[in-house]
């Protein structure tokens, strides 16, 4: 038995990869077959939706500006307004190119009209710098992941279901099995960590994107941090304070080592206990910069690399997997497809590897 063929297959658990799945059937009028859990229900957070980040290109700082309004828009209508909020998160560093960094930041931010402030010594600890990002949109996943369910409901995004499966090729087409029904798919996207380390056939592995290790933990109401966001570009360690006082802190790291690694950035002030804790895999790319598209034209399309960004490029990432990308969003998507040259790389960011 054949049912009629389905133009993607979108695997992914984050906000991004439900956007992205969202869109192309809302908007370009796509079918589209989505294949993620819930995140925000069952596990501790790996990761948060942030409209900054420490990025030091001026064309990603162009992009995230003029698309912003377009995705908040978007968010509102699907979350409400509760999901998502304002902060002013800070990045700070303790290493010299951590703080040399920082400094390309502030000028970026400043640049495109966005407030950037440095932290005062005093309320970060001895020997490290900070930055203050004014404005910034936090995603709320909570709250918002319901509403994206609803949402793909509405429009016709079919769920893999129970006893389904998706076959994925390695030309990147794919197969959805269900009972009787072999339903082809034309093109497959990896759209998060967990989606690209399980289903990319090893003999395509990325050259860019290397597996590590990385861990989450929940403490219990403590002392307040600096601001409802934090994160030590030197480590990659984030830290999000909750409505409980409690802190989410997740970064790279086995637990051991990273739970050593909060205690010694929180410091002798901000004693704490564990509430929960979890680690798993997550990928990296060798010039910390994002990675889209398909190893030399084919196979499954990948997103990764986005980091806290990544939903805010939902919109753009739906333009260019439907093939009507505005032509600044296609220069930028092209610059960093997955097999681009890194040696040297025309796109790293903060946390490049030496």
């Amino acid at each position: 038995m054949t049912e009629a063929p389905i133009d993607f297959a979108i695997i992914g658990s984050t906000p991004l990869a439900r956007l992205v799945a969202g869109l192309l059937a809302s908007v370009h009028g796509k079918s589209v077959v989505f294949s993620g859990e819930s995140q925000s229900g069952y596990r501790l957070p790996r990761g948060i939706d942030l409209s900054v980040a420490p990025l030091t290109r001026p064309e990603t700082w162009a992009l995230l500006k003029t698309g912003l309004p377009e995705t908040l828009k978007l968010i509102s209508r699907i979350g409400g307004r509760g999901a998502w909020s304002r902060v002013d998160p800070v990045f700070f560093a303790s290493t010299a190119a951590g703080k040399e960094a920082l400094v390309h930041v502030r000028y970026m931010a400043l640049a495109f009209g966005h407030g950037a402030e440095p932290v005062p010594a005093s309320l970060l600890g001895s020997g490290r710098e900070g930055l203050l990002l004014r404005d910034a949109v936090l995603l709320h996943r909570p709250t918002l992941e319901p509403g994206l369910d609803r949402w793909l409901t509405q429009h016709k995004v079919r769920r893999l279901g129970d006893g389904e499966r998706l076959d994925v090729r390695a030309d990147g087409s794919a197969q959805l099995v269900s009972g009787d029904a072999r339903i082809e798919i034309g093109q497959t996207v990896l759209a998060d960590d967990a989606a690209i380390i399980g289903h990319m056939p090893a003999a395509q592995w990325p050259a860019l994107l290397t597996r590590q290790v990385a861990s989450t933990i929940f403490t219990e109401p403590t002392q307040a941090i600096i601001a409802p966001v934090a994160c030590q570009l030197d480590s990659g360690l984030t830290l999000v304070q909750r409505q409980d006082r409690g802190i989410t802190a997740m970064g790279p790291g086995a637990i051991d080592p990273f739970a050593a690694a909060l205690g010694e950035l929180l410091g002798p002030t901000h004693t704490f206990r564990q509430a929960g804790q979890s680690s798993y895999a997550i990928l990296t790319t060798s010039d910390a910069a994002p990675v889209v598209g398909r190893i030399n034209g084919g196979g499954p399309d990948v997103l990764a690399g986005f980091g806290s960004t990544g939903a805010f490029f939902a919109p753009l990432i739906a333009r260019w997997l439907s093939g009507i990308a505005a032509p600044a969003e296609s220069a930028w998507l092209g610059a960093r497809l997955v097999d681009r040259a890194t040696a040297p790389s025309s796109v790293a960011e903060v946390g490049a590897k030496p």
